[in-house]
């Protein structure tokens, strides 16, 4: 049973400490907030949780690793502490802002003999190993992507406000947080596309709302549509010279569909997981448990490519964070 702790008070750290403790792999331990308060009401329906408000203390408790989902700005620093502190660490997507960061994480984790995760979630699911064995015969001719989803948070940004999910400060925007989803798909079935660009529609501070880019591959291109004021209903496809694949989302897949150029079907055999989280917090208990390092560097490589991509596509849309203006 591997001891957790938490940095952040959202509700997705409600969703992944749910699907941790259906594992059977975990056992939550301890929280961190800036404030004790906010602490204790986000632990008031777990048993015997410490509380923090002082990072250092927090990282000298008797826990083995953390997931961090704080505002992604605050990711690296925090994830270096823990790593420093001889934690394993489990970051929510996007884990950093910029590449660098990435790879130094991964140093830091090796120095201290730890592992380091990107929680990106659709990137464990098992859908994802049969829609690559499905392809592997074919010849691809390029993919449509998406993830938009109106957010909860466009009310208070429509007021005059700035949530997190939309500030420069935090590191926001479309792409850095839906638009990771399809860039883990295209990584994950394709590898590292050669190049990339996005277009926006952006904040005066240059946060992107919504936007279109495109992975460039040597022999076809992946368009990728990320939004959060706006929601798309339309499947992901992927096509190849004898017909097209058609899933029903880039995340959480439960459905894939092989149409021919004939209008022949075949269904591919997805199971989808009961939990969103589930196939991840899996994935990370058993790699700690049961290492296995070639997996591991595969991974670490495939989320350095991703991350790659996303500055590059900042570059290409103009979206500046705080802390690079």
């Amino acid at each position: 049973m591997l001891k957790l702790g938490v940095i952040g008070t959202g509700a997705i750290s409600h969703h992944f400490i749910e699907a941790a403790h259906t594992s059977g792999e975990y056992q939550l331990v301890a929280i961190y907030s800036r404030k004790l308060e906010t602490a204790a009401t986000f632990a008031s329906r777990y048993q015997n949780i410490q509380l923090f408000d002082q990072l250092e203390v927090f990282f000298k408790s008797s826990f083995d690793l953390v997931y961090i989902a704080s505002p992604n700005s605050l990711h690296f620093a925090q994830a270096k502490a823990a790593l420093s502190a001889g934690k394993h660490v489990i970051l929510e997507k996007p884990a950093v802002t910029q590449p660098q960061e990435w790879f130094d994480l991964i140093q830091t984790a090796e120095k201290n003999n730890c592992f380091i995760f990107e929680a990106a979630r659709n990137y464990h699911e098992k859908a994802f190993t049969t829609i690559k064995n499905f392809l592997a015969d074919k010849q691809v001719l390029g993919a449509d992507f998406n993830y938009a989803k109106y957010s909860s948070k466009m009310p208070d940004l429509l007021t005059g406000q700035t949530p997190n999910v939309f500030s420069d400060r935090f590191a926001g925007g479309a792409l850095m947080d839906l638009g990771i989803y399809p860039l883990y798909a295209a990584v994950r079935l394709f590898g590292k596309a050669n190049d990339a660009t996005y277009h926006a529609q952006q904040l005066d501070n240059s946060i992107d709302l919504n936007g279109d880019g495109i992975l460039f591959y040597p022999d076809y291109q992946v368009h990728i549509k990320a939004g959060k004021n706006i929601t798309s209903n339309l499947p992901c496809e992927i096509y190849t010279t004898d017909g097209t694949l058609t899933l029903n989302t880039i995340e959480h897949i439960r459905s894939a569909i092989f149409t021919d150029h004939q209008g022949n079907q075949v269904q591919l055999p997805i199971q989808q997981a009961p939990h969103t989280m589930t196939e991840e917090v899996a994935a990370f208990a058993h790699m700690i448990q049961q290492p296995d390092l070639n997996l591991y560097q595969t991974w670490l490589y495939d989320a350095g490519s991703v991350h790659e991509l996303l500055y590059t596509m900042r570059q290409t849309a103009g979206i500046r964070f705080e802390a690079e203006k």
